[in-house]
C-alpha cells in the first residue's frame, strides 16, 4: 500500500469554546494542530497509510501530540522527542462570534528543532507521496534544510511531490517566502495554494490563469483552494472546477488542511481529477462542520453522509 510522507511541526492548542475576551473562568478545548499532521490524519482516517516526522518537546503537550497521532494510525516511528525546548502553543480566542484571534507561542521551541537528520532516506524513497508545506521552512534554517532534503530524496527516487504554500505571515516576510516558495514550486508536481498564497509567486489573476501560471514554474498540476467557491484544478490543456460542498460552518479553521488530505487521499486512491476535487471538497466541508483542526475529518465510510455520488470509488 503506498504512504503518504510528511514532515513539520504540530503544536498542542488552548481553544476558547465560547465567545468573549479570554479572562478567569472562560471555558477552553485542549487540542493539538499542525498542518502536515492534520492531512496526515485525514489521509489515514481515509484508509491509507501515512507517516509524520516532526519534534516535540519531553512534556505533556508532546506526549498528547504523539499519542493522538498513534491513534489515528499515523506512523509516527521517525519523529522525534527533543528533551531541550518545550512543545509549542497556540491559543485560540473567539473574540466575537465570527472573528478568532490567534496567538503563537513557536519560535525556537521544539517543533523549530526538526533537522535534515531526522529526515529518513528510506521513508522518503518508498513513499506513494511526499507533502510539504510552506509553514515548516518559515520555522527556521535547520527545517528549511529539512524539507529541501526531504524533496531532493524523493526527486531522486521517482516519488511524487506535493506542495501547499500554506503562507504565515508571523513567520516571514513576502519577500523571504516569495524566494523560498518559488523554488519549492519548481521541484513540486503538484502545488496548492489560495489565491493570495499563489500571488507570492505568480501574477495575481484570476484563479484559473494563477493556476495555469503556476504550471509554469514546473508542477504538474496546480490547485487553488477558494473557500466557499470552491476549487480548481489547473493541469496541462484543462482546468477542472469543483464547488464547494454545502453544508452548515461551525468554525473555518482546518478546511485547507482538510481539503489537501482529500485530494491526497484521491490520489493515492488512483483516482481522476474529478475524484480528487470531489474528495477534497467533501473533506472540507467535514472539517467545518464541527469544532477543531483536524477532528471533523471524515473515514471513508462516511463520505456519502453530504453527497451521494461517487466520491468512495
Amino acid at each position: 500500500m503506498s504512504t503518504l510522507v510528511t514532515l513539520g511541526e504540530a503544536m498542542a492548542v488552548v481553544a476558547a469554546t465560547q465567545p468573549g475576551p479570554l479572562g478567569p473562568g472562560t471555558p477552553l478545548r485542549l487540542a493539538f494542530a499542525g498542518a502536515e499532521a492534520t492531512v496526515a490524519i485525514g489521509v489515514s482516517r481515509l484508509g491509507h497509510q501515512a507517516s509524520w516526522t516532526g519534534t516535540v518537546g519531553a512534556d505533556s503537550a508532546g506526549t498528547m501530540i504523539l499519542d493522538g497521532l498513534r491513534g489515528e494510525g499515523v506512523d509516527v516511528t521517525r519523529a522525534r522527542v527533543d528533551a531541550s525546548e518545550p512543545t509549542g502553543l497556540m491559543l485560540r480566542e473567539r473574540r466575537t462570534p465570527d472573528r478568532t484571534r490567534v496567538t503563537y507561542y513557536r519560535r525556537g521551541l521544539a517543533g523549530a528543532r526538526l533537522s535534515p537528520d531526522d529526515v529518513d532516506p528510506d521513508l522518503v524513497a518508498g513513499a506513494g507521496v511526499l507533502h510539504v508545506t510552506g509553514i515548516t521552512p518559515a520555522l527556521g534554517e535547520a527545517p528549511r534544510a529539512a524539507v529541501r532534503r526531504a524533496v531532493e530524496i524523493a526527486r531522486d527516487a521517482g516519488v511524487p511531490v506535493t506542495l501547499d504554500l500554506n503562507y504565515r505571515s508571523l513567520l516571514w516576510s513576502r519577500e523571504e517566502a516569495a524566494a523560498e516558495l518559488t523554488e519549492l514550486v519548481a521541484h513540486a508536481d503538484i502545488v496548492f495554494a489560495g489565491p493570495e498564497e499563489a500571488a507570492l509567486v505568480v501574477p495575481e489573476a484570476t484563479p484559473a490563469a494563477m493556476a495555469v501560471a503556476l504550471l509554469e514554474l514546473g508542477p504538474r498540476e496546480a490547485v487553488l483552494k477558494l473557500g466557499a467557491r470552491g476549487a480548481l484544478t489547473a493541469t496541462p490543456g484543462a482546468v477542472h472546477v469543483q464547488d464547494a460542498v454545502p453544508v452548515t460552518l461551525v468554525e473555518p479553521i482546518g478546511a485547507g488542511d482538510a481539503f489537501v488530505a482529500g485530494y491526497l487521499a484521491g490520489l493515492l486512491d488512483g483516482g481522476s481529477v474529478a475524484h480528487r476535487l470531489r474528495l477534497a471538497a467533501t473533506c472540507g466541508a467535514f472539517a467545518v462542520s464541527v469544532p477543531g483542526d483536524w477532528e471533523g475529518l471524515p473515514r471513508r465510510s462516511e463520505l456519502d453522509l453530504l453527497q451521494g455520488d461517487d466520491v468512495t470509488r
